[in-house]
């Protein structure tokens, strides 16, 4: 029967998924940015709303990966693992807010907001545990 794997091995796993697929979906963004915009609910207009799309779907996204890469490569680090969490929890907890005021996303936007949600509180469930110090 093989071991259990442990909470540093899945968290390490978690970073590396959330990792891909942040960098996929930069991928997509240069790709074909309106394409992805209009999934957002968003039309790019001018060179200002193309430079806040790439900021916000390009930069963020470059660093929400670059930052979990790091977080699995240095498991001793929860700390890195746990900034990954907040960031990817950023996004849903501001839908969150924009709900009150004019409702909840539906569509593809929902989906990625549960996976979001899902994937932030599943890195801070699986965050080591402090030692106990005597």
């Amino acid at each position: 029967m093989a071991p259990p794997l442990s909470r540093a091995l899945l968290r390490a796993n978690l970073l590396m998924l959330i990792a891909l697929i942040s960098s996929l979906g930069v991928l997509l963004a240069l790709l074909d940015p309106d394409r992805v915009a209009t999934q957002y609910g968003m039309l790019l207009v001018g060179v200002n709303g193309y430079s806040q799309f790439y900021a916000i779907y390009v930069g963020v996204r470059i660093a929400i990966a670059a930052l979990a890469l790091l977080a699995a490569m240095n498991g001793d680090q929860p700390l890195l693992g746990d900034i990954t969490a907040v960031f990817l929890l950023a996004q849903p907890f501001g839908q969150m807010i924009a709900a009150f005021a004019i409702g909840m996303p539906h569509g593809d936007v929902l989906e990625l907001s549960g996976l979001q949600l899902l994937g932030g509180v599943t890195l801070l469930a699986l965050r080591p545990r402090r030692e106990k110090r005597r």
